[in-house]
């Protein structure tokens, strides 16, 4: 019987490699997008050539509490079980705090914080009756160091942290680990659309002096997702390249 992950905000710069490394290690992968998406994830599917034994498209909006409940009762009872969930969904809004507006800061914090809750409390108990499950929670290094510009964003994956610690405390006795992932700088095609100059002065600041691939992030992902990560929960693993130590 194959495992199964879900991952939110699956066709994203890192998501998407998140997806294929969960395929390319034996995963069928529950591939979620915004409801109103559904073309564009068409055509993302047909892009990466994907079986629908391998990937299965979901409509989910991680910000609606009661359409995800439902949503994930019924794939619960169509797939049979999660072994692995990835909250992966997640978006910006940057401005200074004393420009910020209310809709900036609740966006944000709706889509990268509270779907931790909308997502994961409809699986958590059967994957706790399952047992020997994942959860993998991609928070950010501004979640860690802070950001000018991003109070709402950093509040929001720091809390990501809080959560985890937590969430992993509850499924312990149960095999199931709770863990992030905390990226720096990436080279998805939303940042390396940025301004060389920006970019340059971006990756000196990296003692690495580049940004992270997509699929380092999504190796770090795997590694957490597979059995030899059994006895690692309440982690952060960051994936930073040196930008903070901690």
């Amino acid at each position: 019987m194959s495992k199964v992950a879900l991952v939110t905000g699956a066709k994203g710069g890192i998501g998407s490699s998140i997806t294929q490394a969960l395929v390319d290690a034996g995963f069928r992968v529950v591939a979620t997008y915004y409801p109103t998406g559904e073309k564009a994830a068409q055509e993302w599917f047909a892009a990466n050539n994907y079986s629908s034994e391998s990937v299965r498209l979901f409509p989910l909006d991680v910000t609606d509490t009661n359409y995800c409940q439902e949503a994930l009762a019924t794939l619960l009872q169509e797939e049979g079980h999660i072994d692995v969930l990835v909250n992966n969904a997640g978006i910006t809004k940057d401005t200074t705090f004393k420009r910020m507006t209310a809709e900036q800061w609740n966006a944000v914090i709706n889509t990268n914080l509270n779907s931790l809750f909308n997502v994961t409390q409809p699986l958590f108990d059967s994957m706790c009756k399952k047992g020997n499950a994942r959860i993998i929670n991609i928070t950010s290094v501004n979640g860690l160091k802070g950001q000018f510009g991003q109070a709402n964003y950093s509040a929001a994956k720091a809390g990501m942290i809080g959560f985890t610690k937590a969430l992993a405390a509850e499924g312990a006795r149960s095999g199931v680990t709770v863990n992030a992932v905390a990226p720096g700088y990436t080279g998805t095609p939303m940042v390396e659309a940025i301004k060389p100059e920006v970019l340059d002065s971006i990756k000196a600041e990296i003692p690495m002096r580049r940004l992270a691939l997509p699929q380092e992030v999504a190796a770090a992902v795997t590694f957490l997702a597979s059995d030899a990560a059994a006895y690692i929960t309440g982690e952060t693993l960051s994936v930073n390249g040196g930008l903070y130590m901690h």
